[in-house]
């Protein structure tokens, strides 16, 4: 397994999507990143991973543009992640969805317009009607029934504000999608079928997927590769394979503790399956 500070994408490697390079983040006197460097390659899922405090929903801000790092370069679909460039942040917000932890839907507007509000900032051209089907097609796509278009947030259960979440973060058509622990809070078989949906997603529609999670279920179910965060910086990222083996103490604990014993056996037994 190659080092953080020797993973640029050589020539076998995907195109990286995504290129973090001497990151660091503070806030006051506490340390959260120090020099962390992270590839992110065109098509995979990638799984983020790390114990409270690494600062993984931290990372994820960085490279939206949403928090300004202490120092280092991250460059998103091309274009420098810290420009103030006006043209530059609406290239990042346009290409970009976004699932936060919560949902992050505003309670007063229906599913409908919630998955609508991006389609009004950025395309205010189209006429109303237009803007309700793109909606409507996007709440299905997410494996909503049609009837949800027009339901509040507190009408529905936590696995269907997840998925209304998504068709939201959906709605500009975006080559790439940000997850933040999309499986949290949702019982096993709901679990399992949002992992499902996501790849299925990923695959139809060429998404890159940047998903942090605390789900070994979900990283063994559906992530191509896993980086890990611990020590203020990316220690280790590759497929599964190689991370569960990390000489890391967390990576060992995480990987090889009863839950992370039970993860792998289930991959086993679908694969054997299949």
């Amino acid at each position: 397994m190659t080092s953080p500070e020797t993973s640029a994408p050589g020539p076998d490697d995907g195109e990286a999507i995504i290129s973090v390079r001497g990151l660091a983040n503070r806030f006051g006197e506490q340390v959260v990143h120090e020099g962390l460097d992270l590839d992110v390659r065109r098509g995979e899922i990638l799984g983020v991973v790390g114990g409270s405090g690494t600062g993984k929903s931290v990372l994820m801000r960085s490279i939206l543009g949403l928090r300004r790092p202490d120092a280092g370069q991250i460059e998103v679909l091309g274009v420098d992640a810290r420009s103030d460039d006006p043209r530059d942040r609406l290239h990042i917000e346009r290409n970009t969805g976004v699932l936060f932890q919560d949902g992050a839907l505003f309670s007063s507007l229906t599913v409908g317009e919630n998955v609508q509000v991006p389609l009004k900032e950025h395309s205010a051209d189209l006429p109303d009607s237009w803007r309700y089907e793109l909606a409507l097609l996007k709440v299905k796509l997410a494996g909503l029934p049609a009837d949800a278009i027009d339901k509040l947030p507190s009408q529905l259960s936590g696995g269907m504000r997840k998925r209304a979440g998504l068709a939201r973060a959906l709605a500009l058509d975006p080559p790439l999608l940000f997850l933040d622990e999309p499986t949290a809070g949702l019982d096993p078989i709901g679990a399992n079928a949002f992992d499902h949906l996501i790849r299925t997603l990923q695959q139809a529609l060429g998404l890159t997927v940047f998903l942090i999670t605390h789900d070994l279920d979900t990283l063994y179910a559906i992530c191509d590769r896993v980086a890990v965060l611990a020590d203020r910086k990316v220690v280790a990222v590759g497929p599964l394979s190689e991370i569960e083996n990390l000489d890391h103490p967390w990576t060992r604990e995480y990987f090889n503790g009863p839950r992370g014993r039970a993860a792998r056996d289930a991959k086993a037994g679908t694969a054997q399956e299949t």
